[in-house]
């Protein structure tokens, strides 16, 4: 609902000055520079706040999702006193994370300048090669940095400690989590489309009528209807980003359970949930078996 509120209020912002000069007029150059720099400072803030808020939304969930496997309900107030302690670090989790992306994207540009420069039409050639390779090394970490924030929430972790422990549980699973994210992330863009674009068709098949020959010339008419369609498109996205963070949180859970047996600290969880209250969090300050090694057994590799 913020990002959400926070997209209009960006839109709403980026075509205000566009009300007072007709659709078929032309920009001067200083018009131009004034919209160009507004949309990439607040496409920049909306672009980050975004990022922090899915990380939000992935360590939030984690809660009421592990709770879940135990048959104990988890309301909204509930989930937000269970994982307030963890809203900073998730913060600095996605600005962490949004710092080295801008970073690596800011060094290829610096590098694609440069081969072009220097070596001409071949480096067109590398400059494919270099954005496919981009490409490949953005999806394998974004794999391997996934289960970062649930990690640190349910655990919980420090940041680099949750980066570390998302490292730790993807290795030799890669592929594996990979297709899960994918087909989730396919299946929740299909869902959405669906849903959203029947929704923004119809906003803007009515908002037409009325409107006559005037929103010809008048471009504060339209502005209205660009506004609701973004908000219905980022209110759908929203619910769909949530599904994608619960699929991550069992996943996340799913992991452990391969590698540390996980399953077995969580039935010892369900004989104590009762007596400890009804803020318990399953696997909360329990030290990670080592992988092969059944929870609580003295013998290693007992599994």
């Amino acid at each position: 609902a913020v990002i959400s509120v926070l997209t209009v209020i960006f839109g709403q912002s980026l075509l205000a000055p566009l009300s007072d000069i007709g659709l078929e007029s032309e920009l001067t150059d200083e018009q131009a520079l004034s919209l160009g720099a507004t949309a990439l400072t607040g496409g920049t803030a909306l672009t980050v706040v975004s990022a922090i808020g899915i990380l939000l939304m992935q360590g939030l969930l984690v809660i009421p999702v592990a709770r879940a496997i135990l048959n104990l309900k988890t309301g909204f107030g509930q989930t937000w006193r269970l994982a307030k302690g963890s809203m900073l670090r998730l913060a600095g989790l996605g600005l962490l994370m949004f710092a080295a992306v801008a970073a690596g994207i800011v060094a290829f540009i610096f590098a694609l300048i440069f081969v072009i420069e220097f070596l001409g039409p071949f480096g067109v050639f590398l400059t494919v090669i270099g954005v496919l390779a981009l490409i490949a090394v953005f999806a394998w970490l974004s794999v391997k940095l996934a289960l970062a924030p649930a990690a640190l929430v349910a655990e919980p972790r420090g940041v680099f400690a949750a980066v570390s422990r998302s490292w730790t549980l993807t290795r030799r699973n890669w592929w594996r989590t990979f297709g899960i994210l994918l087909l989730t992330s396919v299946i929740v863009s299909i869902i959405v489309s669906v849903i959203s674009t029947p929704i923004t068709m119809l906003i803007t098949l009515f908002a037409s009528f009325g409107t006559g020959e005037a929103a010809a010339d008048d471009i504060s008419s339209v502005i209205p209807v660009l506004i609701l369609t973004t908000a219905v498109s980022a209110f759908f996205g929203a619910i769909g980003y949530a599904f994608q963070a619960a699929v991550t949180s069992l996943l996340y859970i799913d992991l452990r359970m391969r590698r540390e047996g996980f399953d077995v600290a969580l039935m010892k969880d369900q004989e104590v949930a009762a007596a400890s209250g009804p803020e318990f969090v399953p696997g909360r300050n329990q030290p990670p078996a080592p992988a092969g090694q059944w929870p609580g057994s003295p013998y290693p590799g007992s599994a």
